[in-house]
């Protein structure tokens, strides 16, 4: 089968004839329909930042997937040749304390599809059944691959109910922006967006949002405050960028007592004003790592299927397997010209 090899210690890929997985008899064979670029794949591509240990080579990478199942392994229940699923990305173990405790999402020995097992980019994959949500019809398929960084969103922004709230969103890129239409769709009353590229300061206006500032505007926590209509701050913060400045700014955005939701990862450690934006102000901070397994799926269903959101207009761009140099290239634009990006093997 063709897939997006990592071979070499260096920037790129190969595109290559790989030998079709072979499954164990807790996994299910699928043949991949749709699958789109995280984030984390770009240091993967680029061999960067924590990519070098992390991954081994030769590698299939890629973790944000969909397709048919066509094979069984002997051991699964519930799934059958022809059944379509998406992926859950996050391989948890089922035995360890977090897992028996309703926190799968944070299992100790937690494996991600495609950073260190083999994943998505390719014609087939192997998946544990476990982390396979099956689709009951083809009404999802268009969209199917992106459901993985969608509940990541679910997960972020309804950790805590929204209705009624200000919500300030900082980053537009797809998790922002999915935060943002749902959000809106949970009854927030006012959603407010941070961000610098004007490519998706319209997407994040076309998802909803109220208003919108670049990161580099003048008095930028002052205009804040009084879009919010409370000059005490706003009631919940996305933090979506990871950027050390946004996350300040965040925690100085958000109200005595409100909710700063932890999500985009920072680079490297940050300095913070610990006593007087999270001790004195009585915040609360909630860490957010993949979605609740399975619990931000039944969510996520439900908002898909009821039609109180639709994610699609966040695809901006698909490209086949073989145009990889095309997508990543289109991922890594520096002016940030693009929302979610599907490849077709």
């Amino acid at each position: 089968m063709k897939a997006l090899c990592k071979t070499k210690p260096e920037k790129g890929v190969e595109y290559k004839d790989v030998d079709l997985p072979k499954i164990k008899d807790d996994e299910l064979l699928v043949k991949i329909y749709k699958t789109s670029i995280c984030g984390s794949d770009i240091p993967v591509y680029n061999y960067t930042g924590w990519a070098p240990r992390r991954i081994p080579l030769p590698f299939v990478f890629g973790h944000e997937l969909c397709g048919e199942v066509v094979e069984t392994g002997k051991n699964t229940k519930g799934f059958e040749k022809g059944d379509f699923i998406s992926v859950e990305s996050h391989v948890f173990c089922g035995l360890c304390y977090q897992c028996r405790n309703d926190q799968r999402h944070v299992c100790s020995n937690m494996v991600v599809l495609g950073l260190d097992t083999q994943g998505g980019f390719s014609e087939y994959a192997a998946i544990p059944a476990r982390c396979g949500w099956k689709h009951s019809d083809n009404k999802l398929k268009e969209i199917a691959s992106i459901m993985e960084p969608l509940g990541n969103a679910v997960f972020a922004t309804l950790v805590e109910d929204v209705a009624g709230k200000t919500v300030f969103v900082e980053g537009c890129g797809p998790q922002g922006l999915f935060a943002i239409e749902i959000a809106k769709a949970c009854g927030a009353q006012k959603v407010i967006a941070l961000e610098g590229s004007p490519y998706r300061q319209k997407m994040a206006e076309q998802m909803g949002a109220d208003a919108i500032f670049s990161p580099t505007e003048e008095k930028l926590l002052e205009k804040i405050k009084k879009a919010s209509g409370d000059p005490s701050g706003v009631d919940v913060v996305l933090e979506m960028s990871g950027h050390p400045d946004a996350v300040r700014l965040g925690l100085k955005a958000v109200k005595p007592a409100g909710r700063f939701t932890a999500f985009g990862l920072p680079g490297s450690e940050m300095t913070l004003d610990y006593s007087n934006d999270i001790v004195f102000k009585g915040i609360k901070v909630e860490g957010i790592t993949g979605r609740q397994i399975y619990k931000s799926w039944h969510v996520m269903e439900g908002l898909l299927r009821s039609g109180k959101i639709n994610p699609a207009p966040i695809i901006t761009h698909t490209f086949e397997m073989k145009d990889y140099e095309k997508a990543f290239a289109t991922m890594m634009d520096p002016e940030r010209k693009c929302g979610k990006v599907v490849l077709i093997p």
